[in-house]
């Protein structure tokens, strides 16, 4: 571990003890600042990363187990006793003017605290203490300074931040993190896959408690009447947290949804193989002439990794409405209403999905964001496409035919003459790659929904793209075969049937704009936004001579 930093050593105590620990196990890890998509071929490995300090992860390959993910936190090496200690002295330090309305604020707040509280004493050992009374109460605690720093970072961790959960949070890298009642905590990651922790909860009681504990931090308790609730984590993740064994035979348990605010570009799923540049330009095209999208596929199919990456493809003066029950949708446009269903008091004051998407109609958006159509609102989305509002959303489907069926089945019940103003479908999948072995996202298809015959009672789609398996390539099936880029969209843009040629070159110019991007590793979110956006202002032509004629963009 020599190539850790000295500066990143000498500032995290509790670092260089754990290295300290692997080393005495003969065990050794590479530390790095970040992680690449590289080393998920990688069969075995050990790698530390920092999270943000003061919180490190130690992530290691184990034969024929999951991977061992390790959290390197002050919040888990700090002894018990000693934060107990802690915790009581601060209580009594504080005082009715002591307040805060920021998390700045709060942790100035501790830190002033800490600085009465603790006392640095160099002669004791490292976890070593000595209580200094006044009577009979501990006015201070003597502790060496590595020490003192390690229960300082620890008390910030826990009543600043979430404590246990902080570096699952901080952690760019984590998409899941499960925990199914005592014992550990797992996490899908999106290097290395399945993992287990080692943050464990020994007993039910223990879990029960930090269950309780945690809804109440989000403004959300659990209780026995309410054992259930959704909820949103300061970050914008989603919970969800089951309190009790009235409900889940193995007790308590939470899961949550991490929520990223930097966006994957959509020039990011080009370069991992989700989708093709050719596949991504013909969603640009239909974004930029106002075509309703829905993206589906099963859970975790990145569906809406997928919307959010293709919405940079909205003209940037249109102005949208996004709605959804916990806040994902991110899009740079500056004319953005963004609104969030409440959950009201036992049912009391909620407002949902469908009186959102009611009350959106109203507010002249030129693209309509759903989050998630799950029921009655689809029927309120159909509407707004009748009347000129394109809706772009994730739904529960893993192929045309389900999405068909669930619209026009119980308890949606879109007729089915309706189904062809939805104008496109992408399905979205979560799949095993046979030359890897590795789970990755793939766009299976993309479909053109055409009509509803009723003589033959049959709906018409065109699959105009597809996901060859055993290539793990993209196919397009060519010219001719676009029923909305040969009729829809040539006619809004005034081009002969002669001249439908010229369409489809606009959708290669701009495929090779994007091949263009991830070729030269310029795939952040700006960098897409910024190109999207010249497109618009000076033609696709111009942008692509521009940037063929530039080294680095």
């Amino acid at each position: 571990m020599s190539n850790v930093p000295s500066r990143v050593l000498m500032e995290n105590p509790h670092l260089r003890m754990y290295i300290e620990e692997l080393r005495l196990q003969g065990k050794t890890a590479t530390y790095v600042e970040q992680l690449s998509r590289e080393m998920r071929n990688l069969r075995s490995y050990s790698f530390i990363y920092p999270v943000g300090d003061p919180l490190f992860i130690h992530v290691e390959s184990r034969p024929s187990e999951r991977s061992s993910y390790n959290v390197i936190s002050p919040f888990t090496m700090a002894p018990v006793e000693i934060n107990k200690i802690v915790e009581k002295g601060l209580a009594r330090l504080i005082t009715p003017e002591m307040d805060y309305t920021t998390r700045e604020e709060h942790e100035k707040l501790l830190n002033e605290l800490l600085d009465m509280f603790l006392e640095i004493d160099d002669t004791l050992e490292d976890f070593d203490y000595r209580p200094i009374y006044r009577k009979g109460i501990v006015e201070k605690l003597a502790a060496n300074q590595t020490t003192a720093d390690i229960i300082r970072n620890s008390v910030i961790l826990d009543k600043v931040y979430l404590g246990t959960l902080e570096p699952f949070i901080r952690d760019q890298y984590i998409e899941d993190v499960s925990c199914n009642g005592v014992g550990p905590i797992f996490v899908e990651h999106k290097i290395f896959g399945s993992c287990e922790t080692n943050i464990t909860f020994s007993d039910q009681e223990e879990l029960d408690t930090f269950v309780v504990k945690l809804s109440e931090r989000i403004g959300r308790a659990v209780n026995f009447r309410k054992p259930i609730v959704d909820a949103s984590l300061p970050d914008g993740s989603r919970i969800n947290i089951v309190f009790g064994s009235d409900v889940s035979r193995h007790g308590s348990n939470f899961t949550i949804r991490k929520f990223s605010e930097k966006p994957v570009s959509i020039a990011d799923l080009i370069s991992w193989g989700t989708m093709s540049s050719l596949e991504a330009a013909y969603l640009w095209i239909m974004l930029e002439h106002g075509m309703s999208i829905w993206f589906c596929g099963e859970t975790a199919s990145g569906k809406t990794t997928a919307l959010r990456a293709a919405s940079v493809f909205i003209n940037p003066s249109a102005k949208i409405v996004s709605i959804e029950d916990t806040p994902e949708i991110v899009v740079p446009h500056e004319n953005w209403v963004r609104e969030v269903t409440r959950q009201g008091e036992q049912g009391e004051g909620d407002i949902t999905l469908f009186d959102l998407l009611k009350a959106a109609l109203r507010q002249r958006p030129n693209y309509i964001i759903v989050g998630e159509i799950r029921g009655a609102e689809a029927s309120v989305a159909f509407q707004a496409m009748q009347t000129g509002h394109p809706v772009l959303a994730t739904f529960h489907a893993g192929s045309v035919e389900k999405l068909i069926q669930r619209l026009t089945g119980d308890p949606i019940n879109i007729p089915k003459t309706y189904i062809d103003i939805l104008n496109c479908v992408l399905i979205q999948s979560a799949v095993r790659l046979p030359s890897t072995g590795k789970v990755e996202r793939r766009v299976l298809s993309i479909n053109e929904i055409v009509g509803y015959d009723p003589t033959t009672q049959r709906f018409d789609y065109i699959e105009l793209f597809n996901w060859d398996s055993s290539t793990d390539k993209h196919e397009f099936r060519g010219e001719g075969n676009s029923y909305l880029l040969e009729n829809k969209i040539r006619t809004m843009l005034g081009v002969s049937p002669r001249e439908v040629h010229r369409i489809y070159q606009e959708l290669f110019d701009r495929a090779q704009i994007l091949e263009l991007l991830v070729r030269r590793k310029n795939t952040e979110f700006e960098t897409v936004w910024r190109i999207v956006k010249e497109v618009y202002h000076i033609g696709t032509q111009n942008v692509l001579e521009k940037l063929e004629s530039v080294q680095r963009i």
